[in-house]
């Protein structure tokens, strides 16, 4: 018969798979997404080796995980008297998570769609001013007006992005509901 510290365990299991399942949606894979959810339920800093033990999971690839949850901002490094190993946390605010990993994916977007308007828009614009083919001429301000079209979008983004950053987006998105 099962105890019932073997059922916590169980119990949790099932929470990380989903957790690591989920984190798949959002272009994590699901060992980090194992290594998220172990440091989550976890009660006190794991440092890798830890980690390792509980996921199953090699230390390179541990520490591959570890890093970029790091970089996602959803776990944090932190000092543990009397070791000199490094010990994580995990951050358990899903909506802080949530708003951190979207601000980074929309600025990354933004970024890279934005460099390479700049490194096209000139050739465009030559092109379009200086052909005398009336089709080259019309395909060069087709792409330029949906290059400027995109940065609509893009302003919009940023301006989501800054108002989850600043909180203002709380303002019209309540974080909770009243029932």
């Amino acid at each position: 018969m099962i105890n019932e510290h073997e059922s916590i365990e169980q119990a949790r299991d099932i929470m990380i798979s989903a957790i690591a399942q989920s984190m798949v949606i959002y272009g994590v894979t699901p060992s980090v997404g194992r290594i998220y959810g172990v440091l989550y339920f976890s009660s006190e800093p794991l440092t890798l080796d830890e980690i390792k033990e509980q996921v199953a999971m090699s230390k390179g690839s541990v520490s591959n995980g570890i890093r970029e949850l790091l970089e996602t901002e959803m776990i944090t490094k932190v000092w543990k008297k009397g070791d000199r190993k490094d010990h994580y946390i995990a951050e358990k605010d899903y909506l802080r998570n949530f708003i951190t990993f979207f601000i980074k994916k929309i600025r990354q977007e933004r970024s890279l769609i934005m460099k390479a308007a700049e490194q096209v828009e000139p050739t465009l614009i030559d092109i379009a001013n200086h052909t005398t083919d009336q089709h080259v001429k019309d395909a060069a301000n087709k792409d330029l007006a949906l290059i400027k079209d995109s940065h609509k979008y893009f302003d919009w983004t940023l301006q989501l992005a800054n108002a989850m950053e600043s909180g203002e987006i709380f303002k019209y998105l309540p974080k909770t509901t009243e029932e």
